[in-house]
């Protein structure tokens, strides 16, 4: 009797813990593998056996909002698959980091294809971090001064 109630009230907290669970989508798989990216990126800059082969590499800033990120990811990957340095190429994390754009760019491209919306068209932003501020906002704060 004691041993059902128990196996009762598992059930609940299971059943509550699977609830607050949601299977991933595509926005969302896209998101998280485009920080896991940046993440690897930076630890690839700064570790002592992989900077000199983050040199090479251009500057990115992955934004799955910005129409221009799947162009860039193409450049980008091309870059890391034809690294000059075989000991890059080799490298654990160049390795992975190459395993990774290559998810990101075929779930942008394939996978969600439909399912993204693309807010801005700004190359020049995935390029240098630095998002132009776009007319609603410019209006906005001009609307603001005025007033």
């Amino acid at each position: 009797m004691r041993f059902a109630g128990l196996a009762a009230l598992a059930c609940v907290f299971s059943s509550v813990r699977l609830s607050d669970c949601a299977p991933l989508t595509c926005y969302s798989r896209a998101l998280s593998l485009s920080k896991e990216v940046m993440v690897l990126l930076d630890k690839i800059h700064t570790y002592h056996r992989t900077k000199t082969c983050a040199d090479v590499l251009p500057t990115i800033f992955l934004d799955v909002h910005n129409s221009c990120v799947t162009t860039k990811l193409r450049d980008f990957l091309y870059v890391v698959l034809n690294h000059p340095d075989q000991y890059c190429r080799e490298r654990p994390r160049m390795v992975l980091l190459k395993r990774k754009i290559q998810n990101l760019h075929t779930i942008i491209t394939t996978v969600c294809y439909r399912d993204l919306v693309f807010f801005t068209d700004d190359c020049e932003a995935i390029d240098t971090g630095h998002i132009r501020p776009h007319y609603a906002e410019d209006r906005l704060q001009l609307l603001q001064e005025e007033g």
